[in-house]
Protein backbone atom coordinates (compact mmCIF):
# COMPACT_ATOMS: atom_id res chain seq x y z
CA UNK A 1 0.00 0.00 0.00
CA UNK A 2 1.30 3.66 -0.83
CA UNK A 3 0.60 6.82 -0.23
CA UNK A 4 -0.29 7.05 3.62
CA UNK A 5 -1.68 10.18 5.28
CA UNK A 6 1.55 11.63 6.47
CA UNK A 7 0.46 15.36 7.38
CA UNK A 8 -2.50 15.86 9.04
CA UNK A 9 -4.82 19.43 8.52
CA UNK A 10 -4.42 21.82 11.09
CA UNK A 11 -1.91 19.92 13.24
CA UNK A 12 0.59 22.41 15.01
CA UNK A 13 4.07 21.39 15.27
CA UNK A 14 5.60 19.87 18.82
CA UNK A 15 8.51 17.82 19.59
CA UNK A 16 5.81 14.51 18.86
CA UNK A 17 4.07 15.94 15.98
CA UNK A 18 5.19 15.64 12.22
CA UNK A 19 5.00 18.21 9.89
CA UNK A 20 4.42 19.26 6.84
CA UNK A 21 7.11 21.07 4.94
CA UNK A 22 6.05 24.50 3.10
CA UNK A 23 7.06 24.35 -0.34
CA UNK A 24 8.92 27.30 -0.76
CA UNK A 25 8.54 28.82 2.46
CA UNK A 26 10.85 32.12 3.10
CA UNK A 27 10.25 32.41 6.53
CA UNK A 28 9.49 30.50 9.16
CA UNK A 29 5.38 30.45 10.66
CA UNK A 30 6.98 28.65 14.28
CA UNK A 31 8.01 31.97 15.57
CA UNK A 32 10.53 35.46 15.01
CA UNK A 33 13.20 34.45 12.50
CA UNK A 34 16.61 32.98 13.97
CA UNK A 35 20.43 33.97 13.33
CA UNK A 36 20.50 31.63 9.58
CA UNK A 37 23.50 29.41 8.97
CA UNK A 38 24.63 31.52 6.12
CA UNK A 39 26.26 34.51 8.69
CA UNK A 40 29.70 34.35 10.03
CA UNK A 41 32.15 31.53 10.00
CA UNK A 42 29.30 28.64 10.56
CA UNK A 43 29.34 27.11 7.26
CA UNK A 44 31.39 26.59 4.50
CA UNK A 45 31.27 29.45 1.47
CA UNK A 46 27.99 29.78 0.11
CA UNK A 47 29.05 29.72 -3.19
CA UNK A 48 30.82 26.42 -3.38
CA UNK A 49 28.09 24.63 -1.75
CA UNK A 50 25.09 26.38 -3.75
CA UNK A 51 27.50 24.61 -7.38
CA UNK A 52 26.92 21.18 -5.88
CA UNK A 53 25.12 18.67 -7.76
CA UNK A 54 22.24 16.94 -6.59
CA UNK A 55 23.03 12.94 -6.64
CA UNK A 56 20.92 10.47 -9.25
CA UNK A 57 19.95 7.32 -8.81
CA UNK A 58 22.76 5.93 -11.07
CA UNK A 59 25.51 7.72 -8.70
CA UNK A 60 23.85 5.71 -5.65
CA UNK A 61 24.28 2.43 -8.40
CA UNK A 62 27.87 3.40 -9.29
CA UNK A 63 28.90 3.82 -5.14
CA UNK A 64 27.31 0.48 -5.15
CA UNK A 65 30.00 -1.12 -7.07
CA UNK A 66 33.00 0.76 -5.79
CA UNK A 67 32.26 0.32 -1.80
CA UNK A 68 31.39 -3.50 -2.73
CA UNK A 69 34.58 -4.92 -2.48
CA UNK A 70 34.95 -3.18 1.12
CA UNK A 71 31.61 -3.89 2.32
CA UNK A 72 28.94 -6.73 1.97
CA UNK A 73 25.00 -5.02 1.94
CA UNK A 74 23.85 -4.80 6.03
CA UNK A 75 21.24 -7.55 6.89
CA UNK A 76 17.28 -6.02 6.45
CA UNK A 77 15.69 -8.43 9.41
CA UNK A 78 11.68 -8.44 9.77
CA UNK A 79 11.16 -7.72 13.62
CA UNK A 80 8.13 -9.32 15.35
CA UNK A 81 8.46 -8.05 18.64
CA UNK A 82 8.52 -4.58 16.94
CA UNK A 83 5.69 -5.47 14.86
CA UNK A 84 3.50 -6.39 17.64
CA UNK A 85 4.28 -2.78 19.04
CA UNK A 86 3.86 -0.61 16.00
CA UNK A 87 1.54 -2.47 14.36
CA UNK A 88 2.60 -3.00 10.73
CA UNK A 89 5.56 -4.96 8.87
CA UNK A 90 8.49 -3.83 10.46
CA UNK A 91 11.79 -4.49 8.74
CA UNK A 92 15.46 -2.87 10.18
CA UNK A 93 18.34 -2.08 7.85
CA UNK A 94 21.13 -2.83 10.67
CA UNK A 95 23.70 -0.04 9.66
CA UNK A 96 24.76 -0.47 13.21
CA UNK A 97 26.47 -4.09 12.16
CA UNK A 98 29.11 -2.35 9.51
CA UNK A 99 32.45 -1.68 10.12
CA UNK A 100 32.85 1.12 11.84
CA UNK A 101 28.95 0.45 13.12
CA UNK A 102 27.53 3.43 11.47
CA UNK A 103 26.00 4.15 8.27
CA UNK A 104 28.32 6.99 7.39
CA UNK A 105 31.33 4.16 6.17
CA UNK A 106 29.32 3.66 2.80
CA UNK A 107 29.80 7.51 1.78
CA UNK A 108 33.32 7.78 3.16
CA UNK A 109 34.60 5.01 0.79
CA UNK A 110 32.55 5.93 -1.95
CA UNK A 111 34.38 9.56 -2.01
CA UNK A 112 37.92 8.38 -1.06
CA UNK A 113 38.04 5.77 -3.98
CA UNK A 114 37.48 8.68 -6.61
CA UNK A 115 39.96 11.39 -5.05
CA UNK A 116 43.05 11.42 -7.33
CA UNK A 117 46.82 10.45 -5.99
CA UNK A 118 47.89 13.83 -5.48
CA UNK A 119 44.65 15.19 -3.02
CA UNK A 120 45.57 11.24 -1.07
CA UNK A 121 49.00 12.20 -0.79
CA UNK A 122 48.39 15.43 0.71
CA UNK A 123 45.47 13.92 3.40
CA UNK A 124 41.56 14.31 4.27
CA UNK A 125 40.45 16.37 7.33
CA UNK A 126 37.17 15.95 8.74
CA UNK A 127 34.82 17.38 11.42
CA UNK A 128 32.34 14.91 13.53
CA UNK A 129 31.33 14.04 16.47
CA UNK A 130 32.16 10.11 15.80
CA UNK A 131 30.39 8.35 13.12
CA UNK A 132 31.58 10.51 9.62
CA UNK A 133 35.07 11.03 11.11
CA UNK A 134 35.46 7.08 11.48
CA UNK A 135 33.77 6.93 8.33
CA UNK A 136 36.75 9.14 6.78
CA UNK A 137 39.27 7.61 9.46
CA UNK A 138 38.50 3.57 7.83
CA UNK A 139 38.31 4.84 4.04
CA UNK A 140 41.37 6.57 4.48
CA UNK A 141 43.45 3.58 5.69
CA UNK A 142 41.84 1.57 2.99
CA UNK A 143 43.40 3.89 -0.01
CA UNK A 144 46.56 4.32 1.86
CA UNK A 145 46.18 8.44 3.10
CA UNK A 146 45.80 10.20 6.53
CA UNK A 147 42.91 11.68 8.07
CA UNK A 148 42.54 14.32 10.69
CA UNK A 149 39.82 14.35 12.72
CA UNK A 150 38.63 17.68 14.26
CA UNK A 151 35.74 16.83 17.51
CA UNK A 152 34.13 18.80 20.03
CA UNK A 153 35.68 18.48 23.66
CA UNK A 154 32.97 16.34 24.89
CA UNK A 155 32.66 13.77 22.28
CA UNK A 156 31.41 10.88 23.09
CA UNK A 157 34.89 8.65 23.97
CA UNK A 158 33.92 4.96 22.33
CA UNK A 159 33.76 7.16 18.64
CA UNK A 160 36.77 9.03 19.50
CA UNK A 161 38.60 5.98 20.78
CA UNK A 162 37.36 4.47 17.34
CA UNK A 163 39.08 7.17 14.82
CA UNK A 164 42.24 6.62 16.66
CA UNK A 165 41.85 3.03 16.57
CA UNK A 166 41.42 3.74 12.73
CA UNK A 167 44.66 5.43 12.40
CA UNK A 168 43.37 9.23 12.67
CA UNK A 169 44.94 11.72 14.41
CA UNK A 170 41.99 13.17 16.67
CA UNK A 171 42.03 17.03 17.85
CA UNK A 172 39.29 18.02 20.60
CA UNK A 173 38.49 21.00 20.17
CA UNK A 174 35.21 23.55 20.80
CA UNK A 175 31.56 23.12 22.55
CA UNK A 176 29.92 21.35 19.72
CA UNK A 177 30.28 19.91 16.42
CA UNK A 178 29.81 23.61 14.65
CA UNK A 179 32.80 24.51 16.85
CA UNK A 180 35.27 21.66 16.08
CA UNK A 181 34.05 22.13 12.07
CA UNK A 182 35.44 25.91 11.59
CA UNK A 183 38.38 24.90 13.16
CA UNK A 184 38.79 21.80 10.70
CA UNK A 185 37.74 24.51 7.79
CA UNK A 186 40.70 26.33 9.03
CA UNK A 187 43.17 23.68 8.66
CA UNK A 188 42.09 22.87 5.89
CA UNK A 189 42.95 25.62 4.03
CA UNK A 190 46.35 25.86 6.04
CA UNK A 191 47.45 22.91 5.28
CA UNK A 192 46.04 22.38 1.60
CA UNK A 193 44.24 19.31 3.24
CA UNK A 194 40.98 18.02 1.40
CA UNK A 195 38.09 19.19 3.63
CA UNK A 196 35.61 16.34 3.46
CA UNK A 197 32.27 17.66 5.09
CA UNK A 198 29.45 15.61 6.44
CA UNK A 199 26.59 17.05 4.37
CA UNK A 200 28.00 19.05 1.73
CA UNK A 201 29.09 15.90 -0.62
CA UNK A 202 28.00 14.67 -3.54
CA UNK A 203 29.90 11.60 -2.93
CA UNK A 204 29.44 10.82 0.47
CA UNK A 205 25.29 11.39 -0.48
CA UNK A 206 25.42 8.87 -3.06
CA UNK A 207 27.59 6.31 -0.80
CA UNK A 208 25.30 6.58 2.25
CA UNK A 209 22.13 6.13 -0.22
CA UNK A 210 23.08 2.55 -0.94
CA UNK A 211 21.56 1.56 2.30
CA UNK A 212 18.53 2.29 0.94
CA UNK A 213 19.11 0.80 -2.24
CA UNK A 214 19.98 -2.63 -0.78
CA UNK A 215 16.94 -2.54 1.07
CA UNK A 216 14.75 -1.76 -1.41
CA UNK A 217 16.53 -4.47 -3.96
CA UNK A 218 15.36 -7.38 -1.00
CA UNK A 219 12.13 -5.74 -0.14
CA UNK A 220 10.77 -4.07 -2.83
CA UNK A 221 7.28 -3.91 -1.28
CA UNK A 222 8.25 -1.48 1.59
CA UNK A 223 6.33 1.68 1.41
CA UNK A 224 7.53 3.67 4.33
CA UNK A 225 11.41 4.31 4.77
CA UNK A 226 12.13 6.03 8.41
CA UNK A 227 15.92 7.60 8.52
CA UNK A 228 17.36 9.50 11.47
CA UNK A 229 18.86 13.01 10.76
CA UNK A 230 21.30 14.96 12.21
CA UNK A 231 23.12 16.56 8.98
CA UNK A 232 20.58 14.80 6.56
CA UNK A 233 23.26 13.18 4.48
CA UNK A 234 21.37 9.77 5.37
CA UNK A 235 17.51 11.44 4.54
CA UNK A 236 18.81 12.85 1.34
CA UNK A 237 20.42 9.44 0.00
CA UNK A 238 17.45 7.52 1.59
CA UNK A 239 15.30 10.43 -0.43
CA UNK A 240 17.18 10.04 -3.77
CA UNK A 241 17.10 6.55 -3.90
CA UNK A 242 13.41 5.66 -2.50
CA UNK A 243 11.77 8.57 -5.22
CA UNK A 244 13.49 7.69 -8.34
CA UNK A 245 12.44 4.07 -7.66
CA UNK A 246 8.94 4.75 -6.26
CA UNK A 247 7.58 8.24 -6.12
CA UNK A 248 5.04 6.95 -3.79
CA UNK A 249 7.62 5.28 -1.17
CA UNK A 250 7.18 7.57 2.23
CA UNK A 251 10.30 9.11 3.43
CA UNK A 252 9.97 9.87 6.91
CA UNK A 253 13.11 11.76 8.71
CA UNK A 254 13.22 11.86 12.50
CA UNK A 255 15.97 14.17 14.90
CA UNK A 256 15.59 14.62 18.66
CA UNK A 257 13.58 17.97 19.77
CA UNK A 258 16.39 19.24 21.85
CA UNK A 259 18.91 19.53 18.60
CA UNK A 260 16.09 20.57 16.31
CA UNK A 261 17.91 22.69 13.93
CA UNK A 262 17.55 20.16 10.59
CA UNK A 263 13.60 19.67 10.90
CA UNK A 264 13.52 23.59 11.41
CA UNK A 265 15.56 24.65 8.49
CA UNK A 266 13.30 22.21 6.57
CA UNK A 267 9.68 23.57 7.96
CA UNK A 268 10.99 27.04 7.23
CA UNK A 269 12.75 26.58 3.67
CA UNK A 270 15.81 28.43 4.74
CA UNK A 271 19.54 27.32 6.59
CA UNK A 272 19.06 28.29 10.13
CA UNK A 273 20.88 27.71 13.75
CA UNK A 274 19.13 26.25 17.07
CA UNK A 275 20.41 25.33 19.97
CA UNK A 276 21.90 21.69 20.57
CA UNK A 277 21.42 20.21 23.78
CA UNK A 278 20.54 16.62 22.76
CA UNK A 279 22.06 13.15 24.14
CA UNK A 280 22.06 11.98 20.78
CA UNK A 281 25.58 13.12 18.85
CA UNK A 282 24.08 11.44 15.66
CA UNK A 283 21.67 13.93 15.24
CA UNK A 284 23.47 16.67 17.01
CA UNK A 285 23.69 19.92 15.04
CA UNK A 286 23.56 23.57 15.74
CA UNK A 287 23.54 25.01 11.78
CA UNK A 288 22.35 23.59 8.73
CA UNK A 289 23.79 22.07 5.27
CA UNK A 290 23.21 23.51 1.97
CA UNK A 291 23.18 20.47 -0.07
CA UNK A 292 20.87 17.66 2.48
CA UNK A 293 18.44 20.75 3.03
CA UNK A 294 17.49 21.25 -1.06
CA UNK A 295 17.34 17.49 -1.47
CA UNK A 296 15.19 16.85 1.57
CA UNK A 297 13.32 20.09 0.45
CA UNK A 298 12.20 18.46 -2.67
CA UNK A 299 11.88 14.77 -1.50
CA UNK A 300 11.44 14.43 2.11
CA UNK A 301 7.84 13.21 2.80
CA UNK A 302 7.68 14.36 6.87
CA UNK A 303 9.77 14.93 9.43
CA UNK A 304 9.63 14.10 13.33
CA UNK A 305 10.97 15.49 16.46
CA UNK A 306 11.10 13.16 19.65
CA UNK A 307 12.47 13.75 22.70
CA UNK A 308 15.47 12.29 24.26
CA UNK A 309 13.51 10.24 26.70
CA UNK A 310 12.05 8.62 23.94
CA UNK A 311 15.06 8.00 22.32
CA UNK A 312 16.62 6.25 25.34
CA UNK A 313 13.76 4.16 25.63
CA UNK A 314 14.28 3.38 22.34
CA UNK A 315 17.26 2.04 22.64
CA UNK A 316 16.05 -0.34 25.29
CA UNK A 317 13.80 -1.84 23.20
CA UNK A 318 15.89 -2.04 19.94
CA UNK A 319 18.40 -3.75 22.32
CA UNK A 320 16.25 -6.36 23.82
CA UNK A 321 14.15 -6.75 20.63
CA UNK A 322 16.79 -7.11 18.08
CA UNK A 323 19.56 -8.35 20.06
CA UNK A 324 21.99 -5.86 18.62
CA UNK A 325 23.86 -2.72 20.23
CA UNK A 326 21.95 0.44 18.92
CA UNK A 327 22.98 4.37 20.00
CA UNK A 328 20.44 6.61 20.55
CA UNK A 329 20.61 7.75 16.78
CA UNK A 330 20.26 4.62 15.52
CA UNK A 331 17.23 3.91 17.57
CA UNK A 332 15.66 7.18 16.76
CA UNK A 333 13.29 5.65 13.60
CA UNK A 334 11.89 3.53 16.31
CA UNK A 335 11.40 6.20 18.64
CA UNK A 336 9.36 8.10 16.29
CA UNK A 337 6.80 4.96 14.73
CA UNK A 338 6.06 4.31 18.33
CA UNK A 339 4.80 8.35 18.74
CA UNK A 340 1.08 7.48 19.23
CA UNK A 341 0.17 10.31 16.73
CA UNK A 342 2.53 8.65 14.00
CA UNK A 343 2.28 4.89 14.99
CA UNK A 344 -1.92 5.35 13.93
CA UNK A 345 -1.07 6.35 10.36
CA UNK A 346 1.81 3.28 9.90
CA UNK A 347 -0.74 0.31 10.27
CA UNK A 348 -1.24 -1.90 7.15
CA UNK A 349 2.11 -0.45 5.99
CA UNK A 350 5.54 -2.05 5.40
CA UNK A 351 7.92 -0.12 7.11
CA UNK A 352 11.93 0.05 7.25
CA UNK A 353 13.96 1.59 9.92
CA UNK A 354 17.08 2.70 9.44
CA UNK A 355 19.21 2.00 12.28
CA UNK A 356 22.01 3.97 11.60
CA UNK A 357 24.49 3.09 14.24
CA UNK A 358 25.85 1.14 17.44
CA UNK A 359 28.60 3.50 18.46
CA UNK A 360 26.87 4.21 22.18
CA UNK A 361 29.10 4.83 25.67
CA UNK A 362 28.68 2.65 28.46
CA UNK A 363 27.31 5.83 30.30
CA UNK A 364 24.71 5.87 27.41
CA UNK A 365 23.73 2.59 27.65
CA UNK A 366 23.43 2.08 31.19
CA UNK A 367 21.24 5.38 30.91
CA UNK A 368 18.77 3.81 28.77
CA UNK A 369 18.88 0.16 30.06
CA UNK A 370 18.01 1.42 33.86
CA UNK A 371 15.65 4.15 32.78
CA UNK A 372 11.94 3.18 33.91
CA UNK A 373 10.49 2.17 30.28
CA UNK A 374 7.30 3.59 29.49
CA UNK A 375 4.56 1.04 28.37
CA UNK A 376 3.91 0.74 25.03
CA UNK A 377 0.36 -0.75 24.84
CA UNK A 378 -0.23 -2.32 21.48
CA UNK A 379 -2.20 -0.38 18.41
CA UNK A 380 -5.83 -0.97 19.07
CA UNK A 381 -5.78 -0.76 22.65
Amino acid sequence: MRGWPLRESGSAASPSTTSSPPARWTSSSAGPRRPTATSGRSRRPRDRAETLREPTLEDVEAARVRIRPYLAPTPLRRTAALERLIGAEVWVKHENLLPTGAFKVRGGINLMAQLDAGVRARGVVAASTGNHGQSVAYAARLFGTTAIICAPENANPVKVEGMRDLGAEVILTGRDFDDAREHCEALAAERGLRYVHSGDEPDLIAGVGTHTLELLDEEPGIDVVIVPIGGGSGAAGACTVAKAIDPAIQVIGVQSAQSPAAHDAWRAGQLLERPNATVAEGLATRTTFDLPQRIMRRLLDDFVLVDDRDLLRAVRLMVEKTRTLVEPAGAAPLAAALDPRVRSRLRGHRIALICSGANISPRQLAEALTRTPRRCAPPGR
